[in-house]
């Protein structure tokens, strides 16, 4: 049995037979995320919704009536998928079922947790005769989230319930939103730029509408309507002194540019020098050390130079201390050959004493004897 709660319109005991599905519709048809939330129903269930949503789409704009029987064949298999219930609150509302599109929004909203569908929820406001309602909607915390165009349909919407209720003035104060750009189109612009033309027609200010009517037709023609690809901005105004900006800061990168490339040759310069001096110093001290080699093998350090040429180091401080430490190790060297030839005096002078006192005692022992003698 149906729940007695659910008041969805595919629940009720007189719903006609789902309608008829063409032969070419796969379900496949659909897009990437809207086929992953299929995949977690059953397997002939999951095939109906598909073909289904697939036929809601195709029939949206021609025969929406129609499109909605399909969207609502396809709740009652996956009524619990937010993507099946966005299908039939779009259907609805394009049939003019304001009450089930705003019920079927409310539960996508629940389900996925998006906002994105705001204004048409307040349009379904205005649709059911409560202008106030979606006003509300559009000075909600909500409503300050959406994208550009979002705040953009919602000021739309916002314009008309204020028509609805007779404020013309107000009106056309809902529609100045940083969006309305007469110098700049987007996709959401020709759309606003008319609306605005409308409220200001509606308030009595006839050239100012002419004017944004005819900026609606220049942003249409710009950005290429019914093209394969569209562009996402494009500037309708000339604007000299973006140009001179654009031109000045195209100017400061070049020079720059200069700066860098003459500082990198300045900078290689330097550290070339530096690697020459290292490798002479190394030559000095190897000469000072006594180091001496044939021909063949003054020939491979040669090659061994060579290829120490290409290396530079990243620390010019470094590759002097290298050079230093050369020049102490040969200072020490000397410092011990002198402490050895001290050592070596110092020897020989105690073994010079101790021969002298020798002969002295031998000398006093002669005299003693001859004196007994």
């Amino acid at each position: 049995m149906p729940n007695a709660r659910d008041l969805r319109s595919a629940n009720r005991p007189d719903r006609e037979r789902s309608p008829q599905i063409d032969e070419d519709v796969t379900g496949k048809e659909l897009d990437r995320a809207t086929q992953h939330q299929i995949k977690t129903l059953e397997g002939t269930s999951a095939e109906w919704v598909a073909r289904h949503l697939v036929m809601a789409g195709r029939l949206l704009d021609e025969e929406p009536e129609l499109a909605f029987q399909h969207a609502l064949a396809a709740s009652r298999r996956g009524g619990r998928l937010a993507s099946v219930r966005e299908a039939v609150g779009l259907t609805a509302y394009a049939a003019g079922h304001y009450g089930e599109a705003l019920r079927e929004f409310r539960t996508y909203r629940r389900i996925s947790g998006s906002n994105m569908h705001l204004p048409v929820m307040a349009d379904c406001e205005r649709g059911l005769g409560r202008p106030d309602r979606a006003l509300d909607m559009a000075r909600s915390d909500e409503a300050k989230d959406l994208d550009a165009p979002g705040k953009v349909e919602l000021a739309i919407v916002a314009a008309g319930a204020r028509t609805d209720l007779g404020q013309l003035d107000a009106a056309v104060s809902e529609l100045e939103i940083p969006q309305l750009d007469i110098n700049r189109a987007f996709s959401y612009s020709p759309r606003l730029f008319r609306a605005y033309a409308d409220a200001l027609t509606a308030a009595g200010r006839a050239a100012e509408a002419t004017k944004w009517q005819r900026q609606a037709t220049v942003a249409e023609n710009a950005l290429g309507l019914g093209a394969d690809e569209e562009p996402d901005i494009i500037d309708l105004g000339w604007d000299e002194e973006e140009e001179a900006r654009e031109e000045e800061r195209q100017r400061r990168l070049r020079a720059q540019e200069h700066a860098d490339t003459h500082a990198g040759t300045e900078e290689r310069a330097p550290r070339a020098a530096g690697a020459a001096a290292a490798a002479e110093a190394t030559g000095a001290a190897a000469g000072v050390a006594g180091l001496n080699a044939g021909d063949e093998l003054a020939s491979h350090d040669g090659a061994d130079d060579a290829e120490a040429d290409y290396f530079e180091s990243d620390d010019a401080e470094s590759d002097v201390d290298s050079v230093e430490s050369d020049v102490l190790d040969e200072a020490d060297d000397e410092a011990e050959d002198e402490a050895d030839g001290e050592a070596i005096d110092e020897a020989d002078l105690e073994l010079n004493d101790d021969a002298g006192q020798e002969l002295s005692a031998d000398s006093e022992r002669a005299q003693h004897e001859s004196v007994e003698d």
